[in-house]
């Protein structure tokens, strides 16, 4: 499933997540439900680079890009 929001940038699972619970649950973030979702945004964040970084010491990195750019470039939406 390729999951994109509107500015065309993939969704993390946390980020869909999050999404589907303001608008279909009318969760808010405020208070402590901002503090975990910014919590988990970045759980996954570091999860993606660290799984980068295996790639990249497997050889599969062809761009010679850093985890951080590769995460930028694909999920970051702020």
């Amino acid at each position: 499933m390729n999951i994109t929001n509107k500015t065309n940038m993939k969704q993390t699972a946390v980020q869909w997540l999050i999404h589907q619970l303001i608008t279909e649950n009318e969760v808010t973030l405020k208070g402590e439900n901002y503090k975990l979702f910014e919590l988990a945004k970045e759980m996954q964040k570091q999860q993606i680079i660290d799984a980068h970084d295996c790639g990249y010491i497997d050889g599969a990195n062809k761009k010679n890009e850093t985890a951080e750019q590769y995460y930028n470039e694909t999920y970051k939406s702020e």
